[in-house]
């Protein structure tokens, strides 16, 4: 398969205020967030034009970069609209949007305290994460070696890019083996999330979902959370444990990209992609693709 690369596409990017030519938004190489990891980022999905729940994104974004010990030099208002003039210069309906913030280039070294503060924001056409089948049939994946780390250890309530490395190489042994994804457990041993996706177990017609102590309480797991219990599902959040995969008939994960993806397989467990998945999937999509959008947002917002 031929792949584009990011760095050669058409278009224009919004960089440090301003849109730029796709192809001359770039950084020194003595960058910061590139050598000690100092960067923070969004994912966010825009559906008929407009980005979902894009406040709550911009939000994070600045919350996550405060955990890391710096200040975007932009509001929320303005970082929506940064993301909002990258949509609209790139002109698609659907698709995804990367907003980046990152330490730059005036102190190489562990401090950096007076390094400039960048912003950049780039949107492209994005269908889907994870194949149309998969939607249908659900994915399969396997536990990976490597664990989330502890919130004494890590700055774990961040969308810090640092923090995805052992993602990347969890679904890089996943996919050598054969998987589409991998589970990652906690330092504890206890369930936490898929490499980019919230997960939750359906056992006996309620929903259970690990409680998000050292990892991202996801903006879809929320929404997906409200539209459950709109439809009158009971929500557990709690510890959970591997062996209790057993115990479940139905098993999905919920992420900006994976949006409501079913699980057909865990290891050597298998999970039938059941009425109570299918039903959130169908609210989610109704919720974001604004198809009976109102009746569906109430139901989230009143849950």
């Amino acid at each position: 398969m031929s792949l584009i690369p990011f760095d050669d596409r058409d278009g224009e990017i919004w960089l440090d205020g301003k849109l730029v030519p796709w192809r001359k938004a770039s950084v020194h190489v003595l960058t910061h967030g590139m050598h000690y990891a100092s960067a923070v980022f969004e994912g966010e999905r825009v559906y008929g034009g407009e980005i979902f729940k894009l406040t709550e994104h911009s939000e994070r974004l600045v919350r996550s970069a405060e955990i890391l010990g710096f200040e975007i030099p932009y509001s929320v208002a303005e970082i929506d609209q940064a993301c909002l003039d990258a949509v609209r210069a790139m002109k698609f309906s659907d698709g995804y949007v990367r907003p980046v913030s990152w330490r730059g280039t005036e102190m190489m070294g562990v401090s950096a305290q007076n390094n400039t503060i960048h912003l950049a924001v780039a949107a492209w056409e994005w269908p889907a994460y994870f194949s149309p089948e998969a939607r249908l049939q659900g994915i399969r994946m396997q536990t990976s070696k490597w664990r989330r780390p502890a919130p004494e250890t890590a700055p774990v309530m961040s969308k810090a890019a640092g923090l995805y490395m052992i993602c990347t190489m969890s679904k890089h042994d996943a996919e050598r083996e054969g998987y589409n994804d991998a589970l990652m457990l906690d330092w504890r041993g206890r369930i936490a999330e898929a490499t980019g996706a919230n997960i939750f177990l359906v056992i006996d017609g309620k929903l259970h979902t690990p409680t998000p102590d050292c990892f991202l309480d996801g903006i879809t797991r929320r929404t997906v959370i409200g539209l459950a219990k709109a439809r009158g599902y009971e929500v557990i959040e709690r510890a959970i444990m591997p062996e209790e995969l057993g115990d479940a008939q139905e098993v999905f994960i919920t992420g900006t990209a994976a949006e409501v993806t079913p699980i057909a397989e865990i290891d050597d467990r298998k999970f039938q992609v059941g009425r109570i998945t299918r039903q959130l999937i169908d609210d989610y999509d109704n919720l974001v693709n604004r198809r009976d959008k109102r009746a569906a947002a109430a139901r989230a917002s009143a849950a």
